[in-house]
Order: C-alpha cells, then structure tokens, then sequence
C-alpha cells in the first residue's frame, strides 16, 4: 500500500505548492503545475505509475468535458461565425506549416511530417479552460468565444488525425454515430433525469457513466476519449448551466483531486537534458506554431471587431497545446510513425506552448476586472462581427 500513499501524497503536495506559487505570481496554477512536474522530473526524477495515468486520464477527459459545458448555446450562436473562421484558421495554417517545415526543412518522411503537422495544429482546451475558470473569462463573451474555437481547432486535428492515419472502422462509424445522436439525445435524457435525481452527486454520477461509456467506444474504435467528452459537454452545455450545483461539484472535484496529476504528469515528459540535444528542432518546431498559430488568428481577431488588446489575448491563448498535441504525439510513437528523437521534440514543443504563450496572455495582454465585458465588440457594436448572426 505505501507504493501508493507515498507518491500520492508527493503528488498533491506538489499540487499544493503550485497552488501556493500560482497565488503569488498571479499566473495559472495549471501552467505552474506543469513547471513544477518539469522540475520534478529533471531533479527527483519522479515515476507515472500506472494509477497515476488513470487518474490523469479521467482528469483530462472531465475537464474537457467542462470544458465544453462552459460553452454557451446562445452565446456559441451569436459568435458561431466568429469562432469557426478563427478556430479553422487556427487549425489549418500550423497544420500545413508544421508538416512543410517537417518535411522540406527538418528532412522528416511524409508521414512523420503529417504527424508534426497534426501536433503543432492544437489548442489546449485543457489550459485554456483552466485559465478561464480561474480568471472569470469563462462567464463573458470574450472567453466563451476563445472556447468555442478551441473546440473548432481540435475537432479539426482530431479529424486529421483519423483521415490521415487512423482509418475508419466500422467501429469509428459507430461512434461518430452515437456523438451525432447525442447532440439531440442527450440534453433531453439529462433533463429529464435530473428531475427525479435527487440530490447533484446523483447527476454527476450520471454524467460520468455517459463520459466513461463513450470513452471506452472511443478506445476501440482507435480515437481518444476526450474527443466525445467534448462533444457530449457542448451538447449538455445548455442543461447543466441550469444545474449550477451540480456543475461547480463536479468542476471542484476535478481541479481539486484529478487535473493536478495530469498537469503534473506533462511536465515529468519534459527532460531539459534534450531540450539542449535538441535545441534546433525545438526551437524551430516552436518558432513555426507561434507565427502560424498568430498569422492565422491576429488578422482575423481584429478583423471581426475585436479590440487590440483582445485580439493579442486571444491570439496568445489559440497558440497553447497540450492535450491533442500529446495524444497525437503519443500516437505517433506508439505506431512507429516518429522516432523517439521526433517524439521528444515534439512533445517538448507541445509543453512548451502550453507555458510561453499563456504566461505571455496572462502577464501582458489579460483583460481587467472591469473591463472584461467590454474586450470583444458585440455583435451590435460591430459591423465586422457575426453581426446580426
């Protein structure tokens, strides 16, 4: 039993001190969770037991749950055309950049190269969640706008992801079947549960077995489990913020117990021995998904009407990656389609642009309190916006 008290207890301690430390410098707890996991790594040299991967599987899968439960039906509407043109763009630029640079430059094979472009094409709906709910942006527009492209962009990499590599089995059919009939299915059945469920634990117990069904339908037909948690929270989104209760339960449990060993966990995966190995591709691989990820997403921010300020801010949150862009990675690995060497760069670029970025958003571009309404022109105030949509 120590072998699994011990490191636990290390584990939450290390929670707790980034927690500490986020307090103190004003920077998301997840991003400090990731340092702290680095540091761990490189200096104690800290072991993922195989608990400690389920744990951090079912953080990642309710938080991009959560993730998807923040997003507004109303407000997904009135930004929808806004959110799509970013989140598409915010896809395709690195996507192509990342698998020409791959290919011409780096000398990577075709397939290996497509597999770089899918992993520097995400956006951390995981850290961009987390910075919104601890922030506040999660309840304005601006914010809710930021998810709803997240959602775009990684729907994006998960179809390349299975066009490119995965195939489609019947299986694949089958979920993304049942990911379309949930859209119509599932608010009506949680609705009407949460009728005669009594108490919100009730609920919640409930919305994890969907979350857990549809996630092992997922691993057999080859795909991730978090890709129908996000599909299944955008659908419950308009039920459950009728829920409040049973929400902030469940979004306290998991911030509490579940994401810090998933934040933790990315960090251990950075091993600084070979970012200097490595420094050249990193630091390319890098340079290319920033100024894609900005090209793709600055013109388009200030285009629709949105302040400078929130177009920087914005910008700097679609450059994260972290979620997708290890699963692709991963996968990658696991099937023989990039070389140790090829995952380490990538994974550490992944990391690494789920900090920079983020510190950058936060330290320099991050609405005020008061001004938080106001950083995203409305679509009446707009002509350029979704206006009228």
């Amino acid at each position: 039993m120590d072998s699994v008290w011990m490191p636990a207890g290390i584990w939450m301690a290390m929670a707790m001190a980034a927690g500490l430390v986020s307090a103190r410098i004003g920077l998301s707890v997840a991003l400090v969770e990731i340092v702290v996991g680095v540091i761990a790594g490189n200096t104690a040299h800290l072991a993922v037991q195989p608990w400690m991967n389920i744990i951090a599987g079912f953080g990642s899968v309710l938080l991009t749950f959560l993730a998807g439960a923040e997003i507004d039906p109303q407000s997904l509407r009135r930004h929808g055309r806004v959110s799509a043109a970013i989140g598409t763009a915010s896809f395709l630029l690195p996507f192509l950049g990342g698998l020409l640079y791959a290919y011409f430059v780096a000398g990577w094979s075709f397939d290996a190269a497509k597999l770089a472009g899918v992993a520097l094409s995400t956006t951390s709906v995981a850290v961009v969640y987390a910075v919104m709910v601890e922030t506040g942006l999660n309840q304005t527009d601006l914010g809710k706008a930021i998810l709803a492209a997240c959602f775009v962009t990684d729907l994006g990499t998960v179809l390349a992801l299975g066009l490119l590599f995965s195939g489609f089995s019947l299986w694949m059919a089958a979920l993304l079947g049942a990911m379309a009939v949930s859209l119509w299915v599932l608010p009506r059945f949680v609705h009407g549960a949460g009728r005669w469920l009594s108490k919100p634990e009730h609920l919640n117990k409930l919305l994890t077995a969907i979350l857990f069904l549809f996630g092992a339908m997922a691993v057999v037909a080859g795909s991730e489990p978090v890709l129908p948690a996000y599909v299944i929270g955008l659908a419950l989104a308009g039920v459950l913020q009728r829920q409040p209760q049973a929400l902030g339960q469940l979004r306290s449990i998991t911030f509490t117990l579940l994401t810090p060993f998933y934040f933790l966990k990315a960090g251990l995966f950075v091993s600084l021995s070979a970012l200097w190995t490595h420094l050249g591709w990193i630091v390319a691989f890098f340079a290319v998904k920033m100024a894609t990820k900005i090209l793709a997403v600055r013109p388009l921010a200030g285009w629709f009407g949105y302040s400078s300020r929130a177009a920087n801010y914005t910008s700097a949150m679609m450059a994260t990656g972290l979620t997708f862009g290890t699963i692709s990675s991963l996968y990658g690995l696991n099937h023989h389609i990039i070389t140790e060497t090829q995952y380490t760069a990538l994974v550490t670029v992944v990391i690494l642009s789920a900090l920079i970025p983020t510190a950058v958003a936060q330290w320099f571009f991050a609405p005020t309190g008061e001004k938080k309404e106001s950083m995203c022109s409305t679509p009446a105030s707009s002509g350029a916006s979704d206006g009228g949509a």
